[in-house]
């Protein structure tokens, strides 16, 4: 008797945890979405998003120049009704965050403003609040009995929540740390590249006036006039 006891306390354990683990994880993913994208914007011209979003939402937009001359574009969002909410104006990075209403927002990216030059830039999109209406607390129902093994799932869900959420923000800190590495190694790509030029335009024009100099030196000494014999 004994033993069919303990083994119904480890199987209401175990189909606890999964029940607590399959609805918490689940709630977990839809409070928080993100997504980054890089992409060319060529000279003269201007490139739009849309993001759909919800009442009550958060959006925030992280976004930097990875390569182009001056590292630099214009950027502005725009909310359903057409307000510009946020605006920048030759900058190589930035960061906005915007309480949504329901609608779909524009954010774009200007490089009219350069004729010759095209732009490389990241941006990365970080969707908070986003959950359909579900009742978070709708897997309660599911272990009903759990208090029996004095196990607090809510603690459980508390723990789940708080690693997915850092693992989150560190997934977030290492995109961005990539963009900064991968603009910086641009430039200094860039800068190589103009380094080179120089140095060998600089080299090329030394021995030209090297040889200039040669040739004027030797006229000085030599003897034009004519002997007679």
């Amino acid at each position: 008797m004994w033993l069919s006891e303990e083994a119904l306390r480890v199987l209401v354990v175990l189909l606890s945890l999964c029940i607590s683990e399959r609805y918490v994880v689940a709630g977990a993913f839809t409070q928080s979405l993100d997504s980054d994208f890089t992409f060319t914007l060529p000279a003269g011209r201007k490139e739009c998003f849309f993001q759909t979003m919800k009442k009550d939402a958060s959006l925030e937009i992280e976004y930097q120049v990875l390569d182009g001359a001056g590292l630099d574009v214009d950027f502005y969002l725009s909310s359903p009704s057409g307000h510009v909410v946020a605006t920048d104006f030759r900058k190589s990075d930035g960061v906005h965050t915007v309480e949504t209403v329901e609608g779909d927002y524009m954010f774009c990216f200007d490089n009219t403003f350069s004729t010759v030059s095209e732009k490389i830039i990241f941006f990365e999109l970080i969707l908070d609040n986003m959950d359909d209406g579900e009742d978070p607390e709708e897997w309660k129902q599911y272990v009903q009995g759990a208090d029996l093994l004095d196990m607090k799932l809510e603690d459980i869900m508390d723990t789940i929540n708080s690693v997915k959420a850092r693992l989150g923000k560190s997934l977030q800190i290492q995109t961005v740390l990539r963009a900064f590495e991968a603009r910086d190694r641009n430039l200094q790509e860039s800068n190589y590249e103009r380094v080179n030029i120089w140095s060998c335009t600089n080299v090329v024009v030394m021995v030209v006036v090297s040889c200039i100099q040669v040739y004027l030196l030797r006229s000085l000494f030599d003897d034009k006039r004519k002997t007679r014999t």
